[in-house]
């Protein structure tokens, strides 16, 4: 009976754990969507502003900025308490034999909460870059404003202070769009890789449950790193090959 009270503790772990990974891979989807419509937004908010603008920290963006954070934060909070809690339990008496199995299976939920927590920690680094540098643009515009307004549009200076803030806008906009498909590609391969894991961690469980379709699974790894060194000697040899045959 202890027995099965300790199976049961351990796949209401796990449930919670997939759980909160569910939950945190939706939230930071939409969190990579806001952070990437931020910029486009404030561009065209900026071309409307005036003195009586409300300040950035209190647009509707920021707040929502915040908010996610915050409930990011909170649920890789917990998804970390889960798997100290299941770590808990491989060191609890009575689980010897099935201890390989379940090592296995903490540090897949470990991997997995390691990964949400840099793609959080990069997405929310790129958001306050580009808040920053929007903020940065916004400041240089309005002193061009008022260096228009005391000395003249037809000024020497003032004209060319307006082509490079042009340049600098023209850079900013190429940056934009960088940013953009970087996060749109992010953003299929987010859903690429839950795809993928859901498909690891059946391949897996049957692995734990046959013994020879793990063997096989992993002569299969091997010849797919020894492929892959064949092949890059290959590519390197050919291209020393080239480097060669352009330099005689």
């Amino acid at each position: 009976m202890a027995g099965i009270g300790s199976s049961n503790y351990w796949e209401d772990l796990r449930k919670q754990a997939r759980q909160l990974e569910n939950e945190l891979d939706l939230k930071l989807v939409s969190f990579s969507k806001l952070c990437t419509s931020y910029s486009s937004s404030r561009d065209g908010g900026r071309r409307d502003t005036s003195d009586t603008t409300p300040l950035l920290n209190n647009s509707t963006q920021d707040r929502m900025f915040d908010t996610m954070s915050v409930e990011i934060e909170q649920l890789l909070a917990k998804l970390t308490a889960v798997n100290d809690k299941m770590a808990e339990y491989t060191n609890t008496p009575g689980t010897a034999s099935l201890n390989a199995a379940l090592m296995h299976t903490l540090q897949r939920h470990r991997d997995i909460l390691q990964d949400y927590t840099h793609e959080f920690h990069k997405t929310k680094g790129n958001f306050l870059a580009i808040r920053e540098r929007e903020d940065l643009l916004g400041s240089v515009r309005k002193d061009i404003e008022s260096y228009k307004s005391g000395s003249g549009v037809n000024n020497r200076r003032t004209e060319l202070f307006l082509k490079e803030h042009e340049h600098l806008r023209n850079s900013d906009r190429l940056m934009d769009d960088t940013i953009s498909i970087a996060m749109a590609t992010k953003e299929n391969m987010t859903s690429q890789r839950a795809m993928l894991k859901s498909i690891q961690s059946t391949v897996n469980t049957l692995a734990n449950r046959f013994p020879t379709i793990n063997n096989l699974i992993q002569r299969i790894n091997l010849r797919k790193r020894r492929d892959s060194l064949i092949l890059g000697s290959v590519i390197g040899f050919c291209t020393i090959l080239l480097l060669l045959y352009a330099l005689h």
